[in-house]
């Protein structure tokens, strides 16, 4: 359990003003108790009485920096005062009380404010008992009457030690209340910094996977248009001179990527700026267009067959967009680093309820390379899906991508 905040290392200028004010009470109470006679003539002069209202009220000042000692010092001090019939009755009674109470709000070390609590009571209950026993075995004449069973010295007795009784658990009670509340107020203050901070933080990742979505989407992308736009441009710069026409077919199909890249753009960005967009929804890429993206691969260089195996099922758009940009990047890649005789196969299987794409190409694989933006990139897509992935080498020359995934996508990860 959280613990309250402490006091000790400040002064409370509320303690000041209420040790101030309680000092004024005091004196004013001690000199019109004495103009009253409220002991008769049987108290001290004035002059103690501010020295005895000093010392219950100046400890307050400090009462929750040091609750206990201040508990004490006030208690023996109203100990004191009453026995020497200091003629001040009400101001000793209330600091007894504030004491009591700050002991019980303010206490770090509940074991030690439960004991010195008990103590003062237990204290002050014996003191009560010794002076009744006194009153009772004392002059009979002066004072209530003790005649009969239940006489008014008696019920007076009886009145002091019920009032005695409310008054001390009343500042116990209250003291265990505030200290309850406290912890309470404290604990609801640092979960609220706590969900402030989780509030925070799932904002910052939510930025980040946006980040993430938007670089892989525009890598996917740019890296697929200009990747053929690259392979066009050599050729129509080696044919330019021997074979006009072609060099113009080529100028053709760069003049295509081009436009095909800015509607993707386009779409992407459109995409980006509806807040109520269905994301991969509303992308027209889907599974049958693989066989455009083949044609595509083998349009720029790279000899590309397409096999289905089993019976197809309806995929989730998720998955439908994540696996056809998956072969996107695998034919980009087999296109940019299998070198010159190249060949790729694009394989898709339909199996119970998953899906596995497998894009093999026959080139060659340059050893000792960094893993690229595009294996991340289509490694993120295959979790995003719920699937595995798996990118390396083959036995037999060339490089393979391999994905499944559920149909249905799962929670992206």
């Amino acid at each position: 359990m959280t613990a309250p905040p402490s006091p000790r290392s400040r002064l409370i200028p509320g303690d000041l003003w209420l040790a101030g004010l309680m000092l004024v009470a005091g004196i004013l109470s001690t000199g019109l108790g004495q103009v009253a006679g409220v002991y008769g003539d049987d108290g001290p002069p004035l002059g103690w009485g501010v020295v005895y209202a000093l010392g219950l009220t100046a400890p307050l000042a400090v009462r929750r920096r040091h609750p206990d000692l201040v508990l004490v010092a006030i208690a023996v001090v109203f100990f004191v005062g009453v026995s020497f019939r200091v003629p001040e009755i009400y101001v000793g009674n209330i600091a007894l009380f504030i004491a009591m109470y700050t002991v019980g709000a303010w206490a770090e070390d509940r074991r030690r404010a439960t004991t010195v609590r008990i103590l003062v009571i237990v204290g002050m209950f014996v003191w009560l008992i010794v002076t009744t026993f006194q009153s009772a075995v004392g002059d009979a004449e002066d004072g209530l009457s003790r005649a009969g069973l239940f006489s008014p010295f008696a019920a007076f007795i009886l009145m002091q030690f019920l009032v005695n009784a409310a008054f001390f658990g009343g500042a116990f009670f209250f003291g265990e209340r505030a200290y309850a509340q406290r912890q309470a107020r404290a604990a609801l203050e640092e979960r609220t910094a706590d969900l402030e901070r989780e509030r925070e933080l799932t904002a910052a990742q939510a930025v980040a996977l946006d980040r993430v979505r938007i670089a892989r989407e525009l890598h996917d992308v740019v890296a697929h248009h200009v990747s053929a736009m690259g392979v066009q441009a050599g050729a129509a710069r080696a044919v330019l001179d021997r074979d006009p026409a072609a060099a113009r077919g080529a100028l053709s199909a760069i003049e295509s990527s081009a436009r095909d890249a800015l509607d993707e753009l386009r779409q992407l960005l459109e995409t980006l700026r509806t807040p109520d967009a269905d994301g991969p929804g509303a992308s027209t890429l889907r599974l049958d267009a693989l066989g455009d993206l083949v044609d595509h691969a083998r349009g720029n260089g790279l000899p590309t067959t397409l096999t289905v195996v089993g019976e197809p099922v309806e995929a989730s758009e998720l998955v439908q967009v994540n696996l056809y940009r998956i072969a996107q990047e695998a034919l980009t890649n087999a296109r940019r680093h299998g070198g010159p005789d190249a060949v790729a196969d694009v394989r898709l299987r339909y199996d119970d309820g998953a899906i596995e794409l497998e894009i093999a190409n026959s080139g060659r694989v340059t050893p000792g390379t960094r893993p690229g933006l595009g294996l991340v990139g289509m490694r993120e897509r295959a979790a995003a899906s719920g699937g595995t992935f798996e990118a390396g080498p083959r036995a037999r020359g060339g490089f393979v991508v391999r994905a499944r995934v559920p149909a249905v996508a799962a929670v992206p990860a």
